[in-house]
């Protein structure tokens, strides 16, 4: 080892004698901007705003303000692209994941047809207006979708913000959000023929490109049925969360590589990856440990964007930035709000699905820096999108507010009835739950719990980490999570913040107290059970507010109860052998 010794110390030397190194720049420059996003994020939440475009204003603050000169580095960093790419990965593969299969069946009409006229009227005005700006037809392709897609992240986060998760526009908004996700994969699949880098014609190169997409995701649907699935299950059977973390990117990466060197993009097959374990039992596992990840990458990512924007620039066109943006806004919603009318959905939750998906979005961006690795967009063009994006997306939060008050005037004036919603039935999703019961384990006091529960016609989920035993519920068409009870993604997706009991129904008292501040920070009102064996476990709990089961006594109780039977002896009543077997 001492020529590797030697050669580290060689090739680090010059970096210290020069006094400045690229790993000092590159970690300066992260600090700033995890610092800046943390600051930002805090005054965003108070007001109530996206974090998302908070964060391309932090990128904007850093890249015209000079403080990037405080840590040696620019702009342009090539490492902040790197990380960006890497941001966009993690959120193609975790749309991949979150891509329900189940809402599309129970969505499927307003998904193709209002979804499909929403992309279609939209993209072919935003087109005809690049086309007419004089741009070229590759640009206006980009340009046309960019702006047909919406930020999805933004309108579903507003919607449970709003305290409307199930209201019939959050599940109209959703199911036109299906049809972009699937229009705007396609499209990333085609894009290098469209830039004339495929093979023939324009046709043909389409052609190619899909007939090679097919395949590809064929050829992965194969390999998550007879290697990725039994990988998991052997992996699962460690009870290592580090280790299947670390499978789970690992899957993640090889997949999106193969993509890439099949000339298909990183993002295609991050897609793909994600798409594999969608229904699998581990999907809300996966989603769980992937979550921390992916907000980390994308708070770079949309960073990394606001750095792109030249202030300067975009002020001598202000004016172009505030038309940009309206005309997005107005345009936009005004189509979405006439697609899901069409559909039959009702006025006031019509004009809320419109105010959530007016703007463009996160996957604008993703198209347009996809794009841009072809052939890169006219600058002015370029500033003129990202600030039009960031505008927009700023205002849904307001907008979608607004639209329920709006609503409300609208119908007093013109008199209109609120009919219900129809063809928005809600699938089987935990995301639907509500008022139901979070069982925690699913040994021998978890299964008889949930079977007296159900019984009552009181709704269940479980969280298990037994690959078989989820297996066997889901089988069964029991509500079940492959997740972690202390993991806060886990109770996130368990919605727990809409449950009226959460049980943790096996006797490991540390992670009960693990779980427990989570729990109550996202509802301080559930009522919580808990086992114990020991008595100083049962004051640990009692003292968090934990309705305790304490083993030994429950033993004793049961124990004291058969004895006199054998004796054939009832000296003793349940209140008197309660108290034996509970002693204050």
């Amino acid at each position: 080892m001492p020529g590797l010794a030697t050669s580290l110390t060689t090739m680090t030397l010059p970096l210290l004698a020069a006094g400045e190194s690229p790993i000092t720049s590159f970690f300066g420059l992260l600090a700033m901007v995890l610092v800046m996003s943390v600051l930002m994020a805090l005054i965003l939440t108070k007001a109530k705003q996206s974090l998302l475009v908070g964060y391309f204003v932090v990128g904007v603050v850093i890249a015209n303000s000079g403080l990037l000169w405080f840590v040696g580095a620019d702009k342009d960093d090539p490492v902040i692209g790197h990380l960006a790419e890497l941001g966009v990965i993690l959120l193609m593969f975790t749309l991949g994941i979150e891509f329900s299969l189940s809402e599309l069946k129970h969505l499927w009409r307003i998904a193709l047809f209002g979804g499909g006229l929403q992309v279609a009227l939209t993209g072919l005005l935003a087109g005809l207006g690049a086309k007419w700006a004089g741009l070229p037809g590759p640009e206006c392709a980009v340009i046309a979708v960019g702006v047909a897609l919406s930020s999805t992240a933004v309108a579903m986060k507003s919607f449970q913000e709003l305290g409307q998760p199930h209201n019939p526009g959050a599940r109209a908004a959703l199911g036109v959000a299906l049809f972009q996700d699937i229009f705007v994969i396609l499209f990333i699949l085609i894009l290098p023929a469209i830039y004339g880098l495929g093979e023939g014609t324009l046709a043909g190169g389409i052609g190619i490109a899909l007939g090679k997409g097919i395949l590809f995701l064929g050829a992965v649907m194969l390999f998550g049925k007879y290697v990725n699935e039994p990988l998991l299950h052997l992996v699962a059977r460690t009870r290592s969360r580090e280790l299947f973390t670390l499978t789970v990117i690992a899957l993640c990466s090889a997949v999106a590589l193969a993509g890439q060197m099949l000339d298909l993009s990183l993002s295609l097959g991050a897609f793909a990856a994600g798409l594999v374990v969608s229904e699998s039992i581990y999907s809300h596992r996966i989603l769980s440990d992937i979550l921390p990840f992916k907000d980390l990458f994308l708070t770079i990512f949309f960073v990394s964007v606001g750095l792109m924007i030249d202030v300067g620039a975009l002020l001598e066109d202000w004016v172009f930035v505030l038309v940009g943006t309206l005309v997005i806004l107005v345009v936009k919603g005004s189509i979405v709000l006439g697609a899901v009318r069409l559909m039959k959905l009702p006025l006031r939750p019509a004009l809320l699905a419109a105010a959530s998906l007016a703007s463009t979005g996160e996957f604008s961006l993703v198209l347009l820096a996809q794009a841009g690795a072809y052939r890169a967009f006219d600058p002015a063009v370029m500033q003129l999108l990202l600030a039009c994006t960031a505008v927009s997306m700023g205002l849904v939060p307001s907008l979608m507010r607004g639209a329920t008050p709006f609503g409300k005037w609208l119908e007093a004036r013109v008199g209109h009835k609120l009919p219900t919603g129809e063809g928005l039935e809600h699938g089987l999703s935990t995301r639907q739950m509500q008022d139901h019961a979070v069982i925690c384990g699913f040994g021998p006091v978890g299964r008889a719990l949930n079977e007296s529960l159900r019984r009552c016609g009181v709704d269940t989920l479980v969280l298990e980490m037994n690959a078989d035993t989820v297996a066997e519920l889901k089988r069964g068409k029991q509500a079940v999570l492959f997740a972690d009870a202390t993991h806060p993604e886990a109770l996130d997706l368990a919605g727990i913040e809409r449950a009226r009991m959460v049980a943790f129904t096996f006797p490991a008292v540390e992670s009960t107290l693990a779980a427990l501040p989570l729990v109550r920070e996202r509802n301080a009102e559930v009522c919580v059970f808990g086992r114990a064996k020991f008595q100083n476990e049962v004051e640990q709990l009692k003292a968090k507010g934990v309705n305790v089961i304490h083993d030994e006594c429950e033993s004793a109780g049961a124990m004291i109860r058969s004895a006199m039977g054998v004796y054939q002896r009832a000296d003793l009543d349940d209140k008197e052998i309660d108290e034996i077997a509970h002693p204050a």
